[in-house]
């Protein structure tokens, strides 16, 4: 039996499901097999996939229900114990899968692994995804201190079992993957491979590209959830709490990702004048984060996070829990 699947969830793919398939086709490691769920695609992503002549695939169609419910499916339905994650317009370098198995070897009670990325457009990559580089203890340590893990999702490979025990994926709000992680390094470990091994595609009709500001309130959510956990604080649902964290949003650093992404869209495309164009507005939007992603670039040594400092969810304790436990919150957070 093999020891990973890979997980490819496909909506209306095309055209860059084909450059996907070919390089999971050319993995130097090649004892693993496919689960493809077809998730109500209206485009010829389907007929491409029936189309495949390999018996390590599986594809499964459904009507359409998301992306979450798509991923929870595949831990159902994966026969493997691992299960790695790939989305269906990003590109997995040759030796991803054989990395995995060698990780997966030699740290088999290891609840997931993840590695870095790459941005990938028109068959070329630039630029890194920001990514938390740490070792499994520091990486609960951030956690518990009230951090969310930086991790590209397609990056990771699941321990199918643990990943179930922690509750699988959770909400339809683009963030299921940071909110799976910070429940995964509190009870398993979660363990880096240090080595680029995915192209992750961008492009303006992306999901984080379209709805940045959402998503970023969305992981608000995902860390006051985690925040809310680690002080044994009952959180409020999502609507009743999303106007308070908007509030929170801190414009400047939005208005730089922005910036930054759209800078990193234009290099893909080599149109360098609309490059230098988001990359100044990048600058002007915040010039520590833009020095910041500068030195990253370069091999700043800091630890990379997602999230606020847990003291700004302190100092807003009154609105997002109740005003009897202020103090309490203020105590947590120093």
């Amino acid at each position: 039996m093999s020891l990973v699947t890979i997980g490819l969830p496909v909506y209306n793919a095309m055209p860059f499901l084909p450059e996907t398939i070919d390089s999971l086709l050319r993995q130097t490691y090649s004892d693993f097999q496919v689960l493809a769920i077809d998730d109500g695609s209206t485009d010829d992503s389907l007929d491409y996939l029936k189309s495949i002549q390999d018996s390590r695939f599986k594809i499964i169609t459904q009507s359409n229900r998301g992306l979450t419910a798509t991923l929870n499916r595949m831990l159902a339905e994966v026969e493997t114990p691992w299960l790695v994650r790939q989305d269906a317009d990003d590109i997995a370098y040759p030796n991803r899968i054989e990395l995995i198995a060698e990780s997966i070897n030699k740290y088999p009670d290891a609840g997931m692994f993840y590695s870095y990325a790459k941005y990938y457009q028109n068959a070329e990559s630039f630029g890194t995804f920001r990514t938390t580089k740490a070792s499994p203890d520091v990486l609960t340590s951030l956690t518990k201190a009230g951090y969310l893990l930086a991790i590209c999702h397609p990056t990771a490979a699941l321990n199918v079992a643990k990943a179930k025990d922690v509750g699988g994926y959770r909400f339809d709000l683009h963030i299921e993957d940071i909110d799976l992680w910070w429940r995964m390094a509190l009870l398993h470990e979660i363990r880096l491979i240090p080595e680029e091994t995915v192209g992750f595609r961008l492009n303006t009709n992306s999901v984080s590209s379209s709805n940045l500001r959402e998503q970023s309130t969305n992981t608000l959510y995902v860390q006051y959830l985690l925040i809310s956990h680690l002080w044994d604080l009952q959180p409020l649902p999502y609507e009743l709490v999303k106007e308070q964290l908007i509030m929170l949003l801190d414009n400047k650093k939005l208005n730089f990702r922005t910036n930054m992404r759209m800078t990193n869209i234009h290099l893909g495309k080599k149109a360098y004048a609309g490059a230098i164009k988001y990359g100044i507005g990048a600058l002007l939007s915040s010039p520590q984060d833009f020095l910041e992603r500068l030195t990253y670039e370069l091999g700043n040594k800091d630890i990379a996070v997602n999230g606020e400092d847990p003291k700004l969810f302190a100092a807003n304790c009154s609105s997002l829990w109740q005003e009897k436990v202020k103090n309490l919150c203020f105590a947590l957070a120093n």
